[in-house]
């Protein structure tokens, strides 16, 4: 859910309400419609089911309605408060009203469920109740505040889009209880660290949507006690104090959840301690950690390079050292980049710089689509660069979408992201409108400053770099800004205004806002145009992998090419030149119709080569060119096991 701003001092902009935007066309349409139509259906028979996921069921064990153990991720609970984010979104916007009356019935019984304390999580409930030896608070790898965090943060999207106090009446017990708990952590000095701090976010937004500042303090108190812990680790990001944190460190999710939760805080209390920690952090992902597909957190176990390398500090699903990014065993967890775009918008709401926008657009388009099936049915927990015909080693992870994964807390938090997609159009301030991911949308805007109007937004982007904006109704006419974002890829296009007025872009205005001031709203449009012709990326030098090769990207989409779209042995033989001229067609996949590349690159014609040799004699008798096609990113895995390769030896023509 997207945090709701309105009222905190320090932020500088806030959302839109729920309801006030519509995709109309395009990609996100379809995303939309396809998470709303088969995501969030299959993932409701996942948890329903006592054979396959038994969430439900776990719930329905601590409320008497049956009998037996707790069964599944300790963090079940959590990931279905997450799907019920997802059932929400969509039931309201497509008036589902049997899925809106079923997730009544889930909030009975998470009810009955909970313990007359306040107590909600399910293992632990479940162990007490059968006297199997299992207690709470006992293992922060038990996930249970995890568990609470995302129960608040549903809670509080349940009330602001029905009004209904139910499950409002519910997290606010669990709140209490937790209050209770970390007084208590405080007085005596005996504190843990929970792991993927979900309540941070949680507990703000629970400030918010009740005003009541006990929820406020208490999520302050939790950060703060964070630099109490004793034996801290870069995996949780404690070994230090939070104040003093230079680097992103350690596991990913718990990372980029962390620095939301404290961006939250920011914007409520104002110190300014915390802003610039947020920033040197920041700096730290995006110069150092993060892929060109906006993927982080590279590795799935690994030592920290930080701190004291005499003492254990071995991380998980974590960020490594600088550029330390390998291809094919990249794990780039779902929750991590979802966790990203969360960061990212918390960072938007502090300062107004296009540079946050940017990377919730790439990361929604790139790695966060490619993390589900186009048919919404399956699912990567982790998301590789490069996947080769065969691996010497086995990994711990599927190397194909899966519909079930062991650890099912990334599908249901990807339908809530892809769900609330529509969210990251548009950010309001006092008398300005900020132009956030683009796509084809009509949205009823109304600013602080009275002006009330409808907003129309034309376009085939991610495809296509023209967008046309028209004001389609004003309601009430006033002055209103449009600051529209230029891309960090842009180099070259134009901003038209309805009295002909034209402005020219250039490579310099990249990741920055182009702001058009209207002070008369009826009939006004302004047409944007970025020019959007395929180009060569290129990585820094210190990340090996990708030594001198490059990555196809067009506007804000990264391009790939897969087995099936090369005649040739292997894609380890392809070669593409500087100077290599892409025509785009449209191109059916699994059912979908995409936008595609197709060019001519260079196979090798290497004799008497060893595969499997680990060194040899290279024998060379020139290349051959070959036409392939590449897809989007997204697209891939969905034509059956094949090679994957985004980033492709260059070759330097004589010249």
């Amino acid at each position: 859910m997207l945090t709701n701003t309105k009222k905190s001092p320090y932020a500088k902009v806030s959302s839109l309400p729920f309801d006030a935007v519509e995709w109309t066309g395009g990609l996100w349409s379809e995303s939309f419609k396809i998470c709303a139509e088969a995501t969030v259906p299959q993932l409701k028979h996942m948890f329903d089911s006592k054979d396959i996921s038994h969430v439900v069921e776990n719930f329905k064990i601590c409320a008497g309605d049956a009998q037996g153990e707790h069964s599944g991720t300790v963090f079940g609970d959590g990931d279905f408060y997450k799907w019920m984010e997802a059932a929400l979104y969509t039931a309201t916007k497509n008036n589902n009203q049997k899925l809106l009356n079923e997730i009544e019935e889930y909030i009975d019984l998470i009810s009955r469920a909970q313990q007359p304390d306040g107590y909600l999580s399910t293992k632990q409930i479940i162990g007490e109740m059968n006297s199997n030896g299992i207690s709470r608070m006992g293992d922060i790898n038990d996930f249970e505040v995890y568990n609470f965090g995302h129960l608040f943060t549903c809670a509080c999207l349940h009330y602001r889009i029905t009004g209904k106090d139910n499950f409002m009446k519910i997290a606010k017990k669990t709140a209490d209880y937790l209050y209770e708990l970390y007084q208590e952590a405080a007085r005596t000095g005996e504190v843990q660290t929970a792991v993927c701090p979900s309540h941070y976010m949680g507990l703000i937004e629970m400030y918010r949507t009740t005003e009541d500042n006990k929820y406020l303090e208490l999520a302050k108190l939790a950060i703060e006690l964070r630099d109490s812990v004793k034996d801290g680790t870069d995996d949780n990001q404690d070994r230090i104090p939070l104040k003093q944190h230079e680097k992103i460190v350690g596991h990913a999710v718990r990372s980029n959840y962390l620095y939301s939760g404290v961006a939250d805080l920011y914007v409520e209390l104002g110190d300014e301690d915390y802003k610039d920690m947020l920033h040197r952090v920041w700096e730290d992902l995006l110069k150092h950690k993060l892929y060109l597909t906006n993927g982080c957190g590279a590795l799935y176990n690994g030592v920290s390079p930080y701190g004291n390398f005499f003492k254990d500090q071995k991380t998980h699903q974590s960020f490594g050292y600088e550029y330390q990014l390998p291809n094919i065993t990249a794990y780039n967890e779902t929750c991590a980049n979802i966790g990203l775009v969360m960061w990212a918008y918390r960072m938007f709401n502090i300062e107004q710089k296009a540079e946050y926008l940017d990377i919730i657009e790439r990361t929604m388009l790139n790695v966060n689509l490619a993390a589900v099936s186009l048919d919404g049915k399956r699912y990567f927990y982790e998301n590789m660069l490069r996947r080769a015909k065969k691996l010497e080693f086995e990994m711990v992870w599927s190397l194909e979408r899966t519909e079930y994964i062991t650890s099912y807390c990334c599908p249901p938090n990807l339908a809530r992201n892809l769900a609330q997609s529509y969210e990251y159009a548009y950010s309001v301030s006092e008398d300005s409108i900020y132009l956030g991911m683009y796509g084809a949308n009509k949205a009823h805007i109304r600013l602080d400053n009275g002006t009330d109007f409808e907003f129309l937004q034309e376009t085939n982007y991610p495809y296509e770099g023209a967008i046309k904006f028209k004001i389609t109704k004003v309601n009430k006419d006033g002055r209103a800004i449009i600051n529209i974002r230029i891309p960090s890829w842009a180099e070259n296009g134009f901003i038209t205004l309805s009295d002909g007025a034209k402005r020219s872009l250039s490579k310099k205005d990249a990741n920055t806002f182009i702001p058009v001031e209207l002070n008369q709203l009826e009939g006004a449009e302004i047409e944007v145009y970025f020019e959007m012709a395929a180009r060569l990326t290129v990585s820094h030098p210190l990340v090996e992998e990708n030594s001198n090769q490059v990555a196809v990207e067009k506007g804000p989409l990264v391009y790939c090419v897969e087995s099936n779209d090369a005649d040739i042995e292997t894609l380890d033989d392809l070669l593409i030149t500087p100077d290599t001229r892409f025509e785009e067609k449209s191109f059916e996949i699994a059912g979908r119709e995409i936008q595609v590349l197709e060019g001519e690159l260079y196979a090798h014609n290497r004799v008497d080569y060893n595969r499997n040799a680990l060194y040899q004699t290279l024998h060379y008798e020139g290349i051959r060119k070959l036409p392939v096609r590449l897809i989007p990113y997204f697209a891939w895995d969905n034509r059956g096991y094949g090679e994957m390769r985004i980033w492709l030896p260059v070759a330097y023509p004589v010249k």
